[in-house]
């Protein structure tokens, strides 16, 4: 503990799977040393076997009645001078004599978009967490995102007041990163393309899909490489099934896989595509680059964020993927036939005969 009794409180029940529980474990190792330091933790949350020496680890069950034995149990222990991260997204349920800060990733909690093509349960969950978090809001000294979109969106509600929202980028490794990438043959690599990303809706994982499914019709076949859950996101896996039987998709879905396997896969890729309609941050953009590869992604706000792509598409269009998957792999599309009057109107007569 330093000379002023301060103490550092690491609040997060809510964080075990993902990438969050990455940025959690790097943190968790990053610790400072020279004081006390307590962590809130969910009892699924895998931490690493070395941990710092002034890290005290309170487990909670991942039960409503727990998490919120956990929220009066720091509300009680939290002093004057103390510090709490708040790393779950939310901010603490009750006013608590320290600093909270809290780390917002989930951008469902602030931005203006449905819920209904959620599982009922999620949708449920979601809708609470967002009450909970403006709600509460007031509760927070700060407040912490990942990229300038994100902060504009939070301030854009006016549910923070005119509490301070800092852009931290913070991610697990910071080094070999860069906005714009110097294209060099790929001529090992295994497969050409990669998607990282769950199954959730906003990831939009059906219209890559049916970008596939064109690329077939019209003689193309490049390889794509994903990382869905086959339990969680069952149906949409069956789907992808379906589709790679019928069109003849070169496709393999990894599942899950720990986070070093999937910097290898990075490695055997030629570019990652990303069609996602929003993020947070984006972290697989940042691992992309950091790995050396291209980017194809959805001409969003998020996306010039933290990258340029070396090809963008409109994220609701399949067609649109699609060509921009051709014009990466040099396979132009072709010029219009186009007519002028005297052969406009001989066509007609000529359909007309």
């Amino acid at each position: 503990m330093t000379s002023s009794g301060r103490r550092l409180f690491v609040h997060a029940t809510n964080v075990h799977t993902g990438g969050g529980r990455s940025l959690l474990n790097a943190l968790l190792q990053s610790l400072p040393t020279d004081s006390g330091v307590v962590a809130l933790l969910d009892t699924r949350m895998e931490t690493p076997d070395t941990l710092p020496h002034n890290l005290e680890v309170k487990r909670v069950k991942p039960s409503v009645w727990q998490r919120l034995k956990a929220e009066w149990w720091l509300a009680r222990r939290v002093k004057q001078n103390d510090i709490v991260l708040c790393f779950g997204n939310l901010p603490p349920l009750f006013q608590l004599h320290g600093r909270a800060v809290v780390f917002v990733q989930n951008r469902y909690l602030i931005d203006r978009i449905g819920l209904e093509n959620f599982p009922f349960k999620t949708r449920m969950r979601l809708k609470v967490e967002r009450y909970w978090f403006f709600w509460k809001a007031d509760n927070a000294h700060a407040f912490i995102v990942q990229s300038p979109s994100m902060q504009t969106i939070l301030k854009s509600l006016g549910k923070v007041g005119c509490k301070p929202v800092y852009v931290f980028p913070f991610v697990k490794t910071s080094q070999g990163y860069q906005r714009a990438l110097e294209l060099t043959s790929h001529e090992e690599v295994e497969h050409d393309f990669i998607y990282v990303a769950s199954g959730e809706p906003h990831k939009n994982h059906r219209r890559l899909i049916e970008a596939w499914c064109l690329l077939a019709h019209d003689g193309l076949f490049p390889s794509l490489r994903l990382t869905l859950d086959t339990k969680v996101h069952a149906d949409l896996c069956i789907w992808i099934d379906k589709k790679k039987r019928q069109f003849g998709l070169n496709l393999q879905n990894l599942g899950v896989q720990p986070h070093e396997q999937i910097k290898h896969f990075y490695t055997q890729a030629r570019a990652l595509i990303y069609p996602s309609t929003f993020e947070s941050f984006g972290l697989p953009l940042i691992e992309a680059r950091q790995a050396g590869l291209a980017v194809i992604a959805s001409e969003l706000d998020f996306i010039r964020d933290v990258l340029d792509p070396e090809q963008v598409f409109d994220p609701k269009s399949s067609v649109s993927i699609a060509r921009a998957v051709k014009r990466f792999m040099g396979s132009d599309e072709k010029a219009l036939p186009l007519l002028n009057a005297t052969e406009f109107m001989k066509s007609i007569l000529e359909k007309c005969e």
